[in-house]
């Protein structure tokens, strides 16, 4: 069977697909090939610079509502297009169609919000110190910025660094993940289909690193935004160090799932489920790992492993399926050998640990829902982000031992508190060394909130005003008006 092609694009062109190599995209539930992309080269991404950043000027000078109407007209065609584009990140995602038509609606909302914030670019107005002068802080573009996409929400994560770099008057290039490139790709057409200027949006895809690194070391690129391992973000300050580039940074996490004695049980239950296996786990906000309070540990877990149960792993596009297959066998296979090291250093496997039994599941990066008991801090999937459907739980003596836990970590993207203490509630609010804290509350990220890590997690982020103003840069005026 032949593959569909892909192509990359820069400069209000397609590249031509018979003078460059291509690489295949594989379907997460077999294995199978379903499509290629054009492999682009160093050429390239100098090609996809340079029209960026001869657009770049022009587009800044439009203004802003002339910028967000574009951004509207995309989500237009998204939304009569929403079923394509849900068909295609099943394909090459793996998540289920419901999740994947909730990343087409998510998409929408970013770049939405984004436009109607073009009315609302704030500067600022303060007093001189003398007679006859005036002070203002104007806010301006940084130039041509990169989109650095992880896989597991390949046309979300456009959306979301697409719309405020766009409104903000910044061109940009999109580099998907290798594994998810052919929604970048298609997301592209609406962006030819609507006349988005030349230059303004380009997408390259490769597998190679050098082509990679280019993009980002670069003196025409001003600003990178990754989302992307903790790793990842240690090589992105190392590349843009010689050029000074701005960072966003939203990188690895490990949110603990603190469950304090006098939690609703039942509610802590449901959302402990929901937050470790949605998108099979590939959620960099997800619950990683549960710490429950040991006076109501047994009966937490009880409950949880008879809720994971019922979750229904299959065929991606069965309307009964509750999660579909990991996006990566290489990710699949390193979190395998941490199940099996932990279990090795005394952990309890109490549900499934292996690839689910059926013939349907004999091909494809199929895992089933995993729980963990008796896992100590020091084990092996309490160490390493999982990004997979394994949930290990470790008992605490309390609210402190939980918090100080959390504290000790490196990275800090987001945690998840239930109890019914207002004080803890502050305290965490006061203490808990984190981007995100979710209390009594499962998994959520509304657009005009902010998505950040501290520590290790990243720096700046996105979504809201903040994300926004993440891809502008300050500027001071001074102006004599004396005679």
């Amino acid at each position: 069977m032949e593959l569909k092609h892909y192509s990359c694009y820069i400069n209000g062109e397609w590249l031509d697909s018979n003078v460059h190599e291509r690489f295949e995209v594989e379907n997460p539930a077999n294995n199978e090939p379903f499509a290629t992309i054009t492999a682009c080269t160093v050429d390239d991404v100098q090609y996809a610079l340079e029209s960026s950043e001869k657009a770049q000027f022009g587009w800044q000078l439009l203004p802003p509502q002339s910028r967000a109407n574009y951004l509207y007209a995309i989500c237009d065609r998204l939304k009569i297009e929403r079923d394509h584009f849900a068909g295609l990140l099943v394909m090459e995602q793996g998540k289920t169609y419901r999740e994947a038509l909730g990343e087409v609606d998510d998409t929408i909302r970013y770049m939405t919000y984004s436009a109607e914030a073009a009315r609302r670019i704030q500067g600022a107005i303060f007093p001189s110190d003398l007679p006859n002068e005036h002070l203002s802080i104007h806010k301006v573009p940084y130039g041509v910025t990169v989109g650095l996409c992880a896989f597991n929400y390949p046309l979300a994560l456009i959306g979301r660094k697409i719309g405020p770099a766009l409104v903000t008057g910044n061109t940009m290039i999109i580099k998907p993940h290798s594994l998810t490139p052919v929604t970048a790709s298609e997301f592209c057409r609406l962006v030819h289909a609507v006349g988005v200027p030349k230059g303004v949006i380009n997408m390259i895809a490769t597998k190679s690193i050098d082509v990679a690194v280019h993009l980002v070391e670069s003196p025409i690129s001003k600003l990178i935004s990754l989302t992307g391992s903790t790793e990842a973000g240690r090589a992105m300050f190392r590349a843009s160090a010689q050029h000074i580039k701005g960072l966003i940074l939203e990188l690895g996490g490990k949110a603990p799932f603190i469950v304090c004695d006098d939690a609703d049980i039942d509610k802590a239950v449901e959302a402990a489920a929901i937050s470790r296996y949605a998108n099979c786990g590939q959620v960099c906000i997800c619950n990683e790992m549960v710490m429950v309070d040991e006076k109501i540990a047994d009966e937490f877990t009880e409950k949880l492993i008879k809720r994971v149960k019922q979750i229904k792993v299959g065929d991606p596009f069965a309307e009964s399926t509750n999660m579909g297959p990991n996006v990566s066998k290489a990710g699949l296979d390193r979190v395998d050998q941490l199940v099996k090291e932990n279990v090795a250093q005394g952990a309890e496997l109490v549900l499934g640990g292996s690839r689910p039994e059926g013939s349907e599941f004999e091909k494809g990066n199929w895992y089933a829902p995993t729980i963990l008991t008796n896992v100590q801090n020091h084990h092996a999937t309490l160490q390493s982000e999982l990004f997979a459907p394994v949930l290990p739980i470790m008992k605490v003596s309390g609210f402190e031992e939980a918090l100080a836990l959390t504290n000790a970590r490196e990275e800090g993207l987001s945690a998840y508190l239930y109890t019914n203490n207002y004080k803890r509630h502050m305290k965490a609010i006061d203490q808990m060394q984190v981007g995100t804290i979710f209390i009594n509350r499962g998994i959520v990220g509304y657009i005009q909130g902010y998505h950040s890590g501290h520590k290790t997690s990243g720096i700046g982020g996105e979504d809201g005003i903040f994300g926004i103003d993440n891809y502008l840069q300050k500027r001071t005026i001074y102006i004599d008006y004396s005679e």
